[in-house]
């Protein structure tokens, strides 16, 4: 399961201040079918069905089912600087970020 670093927490929140959008909206992270596999990320009021829900202090990311296979050993950090918008990065997990029980 692709785990949420604080920064990210933090940075998923920011974006979401100021937004027209409901408490259960959260970050959507879509695999575009291109042949590049490459991700799309965008403000959503809520999961569509399918979506795997992932939470952490109050910030909520959503995940299409290709997206959710391909992340799963991934790790949502970002980047975020002094002005501007966050940039999100997804390494690959390590103890830095530890791993789910079960998992």
């Amino acid at each position: 399961m692709l785990a949420l670093t604080d920064t990210a927490v933090t940075a998923i929140r920011d974006l979401m201040v100021g937004e027209d959008l409901p408490d259960e909206a959260g970050l959507r992270i879509t695999l575009k079918s291109d042949a590049d596999s490459s991700l799309e990320l965008s403000l959503a009021s809520a999961p569509r069905p399918g979506d795997q829900v992932i939470e952490k202090s109050h910030a909520r990311v959503f995940l299409d089912p290709s997206a959710a296979d391909l992340l799963s050993d991934r790790a949502l950090d970002a980047d975020v600087p002094p002005t501007g918008h966050p940039v999100f990065r997804l390494p690959r997990r390590s103890g830095e970020y530890g791993r789910h029980e079960g998992e």
